[in-house]
């Protein structure tokens, strides 16, 4: 009797300890108070990612559906009260965000420097491509994980056929069309596919943002436009730039020529998160579509009409694109590679790849080279995991 009492005390003393844990301030009697403090220093655990169920699942929506159908009933209502107005705000009127011009610059100038710090790199830190699937591996010799889609790949058991890369493989900017007049003109035609000239999105998107480039030239309004029953009306005759507006271009700061692979790797990466911060202050503003099923980009209020998708269900849309709302990593392909832990060690195990971390390729170069790790990748690299050695397998459960 007196041991089942003590238990039972025990366990209701667990139980309090851990109802006290689980609130974040909790009052003890009168006087004392228990208070978890979150600095802002912490970052949010994040996993590795992980590919898709099947080729036909759909990317999910960044913006939930239901939000989606609401404002487009608001518009819709809007339209209906006030059929013919001035629009107000830009970048919907056809005017610049002022505030994002320095932006636009800011990212150009960080995709040049990180273009040109990861060819300085590539010639002392080796890139892996496979030859037959999208699989790249940073380090001197390729892994061993079978992880292979290519084709015949279950004739090779799914093992990766290891070939060198390029910059392009470390880091991907997919190309969209340009719109000389994004307001009045925001969509291509199929059968003007061929007319129109292609560049990076993130380019399109700083020009649009207010960046001047001698080979794409854009139109410059200094007037709104106006709406007449959702459609685009413009009074303004000839093109004017406003003086006020600095749309001169900047050329990429930093010289790399007589640093060290430590610095030039540190460079790189702060290049590289001043890219895509910049990129999402852009991409509140001026709206980017990506096809949900296939990589296609385009930067505009509304996503092209060429018949190019060649993804699952693109027969019953006649080759047609499933815009959605476009994520940042839709203008800048990370490509998530397997974290090397100990570059001079052997390849990687395929039987104990769930001890592996991942990064994008960008990131595992620069720390390869000697930069520090940055916080927000920390978890996903699983830096705080020691993989076993391969003949302890059968020891770990």
């Amino acid at each position: 009797m007196h041991g089942r009492h003590l238990s039972s005390s025990i366990i209701f003393h667990f139980n309090s300890l851990y109802k006290l844990q689980s609130t974040q301030t909790r009052h003890l009697g009168h006087s004392r108070t228990l208070t978890t403090v979150h600095t802002t220093e912490d970052h949010i655990y994040a996993d590795i990612p992980k590919p898709p169920k099947s080729k036909s699942e759909r990317k999910p929506y960044p913006t939930p559906m239901k939000v989606l159908v609401q404002r487009a009933k608001k518009e819709k209502e809007a339209r209906k009260a006030q059929p013919c107005k001035l629009l107000e705000y830009p970048p919907e009127n056809g005017l610049l965000v002022p505030e994002l011009i320095s932006v636009a610059h800011q990212v150009y100038q960080a995709r040049e420097s990180t273009l040109l710090g990861l060819s300085k790199l590539i010639k002392t830190i080796p890139v892996l491509r496979c030859s037959h699937c999208f699989e790249v591996h940073i380090g001197q010799t390729g892994h061993n994980i079978r992880t292979c889609t290519g084709p015949k790949s279950g004739l090779r058991n799914a093992t990766h056929v290891w070939q060198k890369g390029r910059v392009h493989d470390v880091i991907y900017f997919p190309k969209c069309f340009h719109l000389y007049d994004r307001v009045c003109k925001p969509r291509v035609i199929h059968k003007e596919s061929r007319t129109f000239k292609q560049l990076p999105a993130i380019l399109e998107l700083c020009i649009q943002a207010g960046l001047n480039l001698e080979n794409y030239p854009t139109k410059r309004r200094t007037k709104p436009v106006y709406t007449i029953e959702g459609r685009i009306v413009d009074f303004e005759n000839h093109t004017e730039i406003d003086s006020s507006l600095d749309l001169s271009l900047t050329y990429p700061k930093g010289d790399l020529v007589n640093c060290d692979l430590d610095e030039v790797g540190t460079m790189v990466l702060d290049s590289w998160f001043e890219m895509i911060s910049g990129v999402k202050k852009m991409m509140e503003r001026y709206k980017v579509h990506t096809c949900g099923y296939c990589p296609e980009v385009q930067v505009g209020p509304k996503g092209h009409k060429v018949r190019m998708c060649k993804a699952s269900k693109h027969q019953s849309r006649n080759g047609m694109h499933a815009w959605q709302e476009a994520t940042v990593f839709d203008l800048v392909g990370p490509n998530y590679v397997w974290h090397v832990a100990d570059v001079a060690g052997g390849p990687l195990c395929n039987d104990l790849k769930r001890y592996y971390g991942k990064a994008p390729a960008v990131v595992e170069m620069c720390v390869q080279a000697g930069a520090r790790v940055p916080d927000e990748y920390r978890s996903m690299m699983r830096l705080d995991v020691v993989p076993p050695c391969p003949d302890e397998l059968d020891l770990v459960t």
